[in-house]
C-alpha cells in the first residue's frame, strides 16, 4: 500500500538512507565485489544495482504513480509529470578505490522542474538536502538517523576576482577542457563533491566535466537554494548531459564560462 504520510521531502530522505546503508554493506567487502565495464567505459558493480534496486523499492512503494528514472536500470513509465531521478553510487570509481567520497544522489522532478534534491555521503555520514523554495541543509546520519540539522548558504559578500576563486575539478581526470579555468583560478582539494563544497561556502567555483541528468539533478538544486547558481557549460540551466558548473553567483559562473569559451 502506498504511504502519503510521507512528504516528498521525507521520502526522498528516507530512500537515500535506505540506499546508504546498501552502499556501505557492499563498501565493508570490496575485496568481492565484482567489477564490469560499461559500454562507455565506467565502471559498474553489483552495489550499484542493488542500491537503485532498493531505492526503487522505498520509492514506488510510497508513490506507485510516479516515473522512476535510475542510471543502472533505466526508466519506468508513470503517469502525473512526477519522476524521481537515481544515481544509486555516483562516483563508483571511487567506491571501487575505498575512497569514502561516493554519493548516493535523489532528486524528484515536476513538470521538467527539480523540487526536491538529496545528496548523501554514507562513508562519511554526511548528507545534503534541498526543497525548491525551502533553502538548503546539511546534517550528519548514522544507523538511518538524522542529527545536527544546518542550513547551509554560498560563501557571501561580493564575488571574488576569479583569479582568487577557489575552485574544485571532478573528477581527477578528463581535466583538459577546463584547462584554462583551473589555470584562472585557485584549485583547492576536495574531501566531497566541490558542488556540496560551493553550496556550503568552501568553495567559490566547481566543474564537473562529464554526466548525465542523474549526476546533476539533486546537487543543482542544493547549489541554487543555498544561494548559488548552476548551469551547463552550454548555457542550459537545467540538469542534462555534458560537463556542469557550479558557483556562488551567477556573475561569478558568467567568469568563468567566458574563460572556457
Amino acid at each position: 500500500m502506498a504511504d502519503y504520510t510521507l512528504d516528498d521531502r521525507e521520502l526522498a530522505l528516507e530512500a537515500a538512507l535506505t540506499g546508504a546503508a546498501e552502499g556501505l554493506r557492499h563498501f565493508a567487502a570490496l575485496a568481492g565485489l565484482p567489477r564490469e565495464l560499461k559500454q562507455d567505459g565506467s565502471v559498474v558493480t553489483a552495489a550499484d544495482r542493488a542500491v537503485e534496486d532498493r531505492i526503487r523499492e522505498v520509492l514506488s512503494a510510497a508513490r506507485p504513480g510516479d516515473t522512476i528514472l535510475g542510471e543502472e536500470h533505466g526508466e519506468t513509465a508513470g503517469e502525473g509529470g512526477r519522476r524521481w531521478i537515481i544515481d544509486p553510487i555516483d562516483g563508483t570509481h571511487l567506491f571501487v578505490e575505498g575512497d569514502d567520497r561516493w554519493l548516493v544522489l535523489i532528486a524528484l522532478e515536476e513538470k521538467g522542474e527539480v523540487t526536491v534534491g538529496v545528496a548523501a555521503l554514507p562513508a562519511q555520514g554526511r548528507i545534503f538536502w534541498a526543497v525548491r523554495g525551502g533553502g538548503a541543509r546539511e546534517a550528519e546520519f548514522h544507523d538511518g538517523r538524522i542529527t545536527g540539522e544546518q542550513k547551509i548558504a554560498v560563501a557571501g559578500g561580493g564575488a571574488p576576482d576569479l583569479a582568487i576563486s577557489r575552485l574544485g575539478v571532478v573528477p581527477d581526470w578528463d581535466r583538459a577542457d577546463v584547462a584554462a579555468l583551473i589555470e584562472a583560478t585557485a584549485e583547492r582539494p576536495w574531501s566531497l563533491h566541490p558542488g556540496l563544497l560551493v553550496a556550503r561556502g568552501d568553495l567559490d567555483v566547481a566543474v564537473q566535466t562529464s554526466g548525465k541528468i542523474w549526476d546533476f539533478a539533486a546537487t543543482s538544486l542544493i547549489v541554487t537554494e543555498a544561494g548559488g547558481d548552476y548551469r551547463g557549460l552550454d548555457g542550459r540551466t537545467t540538469p542534462g548531459p555534458g560537463a556542469s558548473l557550479y558557483s556562488r553567483s551567477a556573475e561569478l559562473g558568467d567568469a568563468a564560462l567566458a574563460v572556457l569559451r
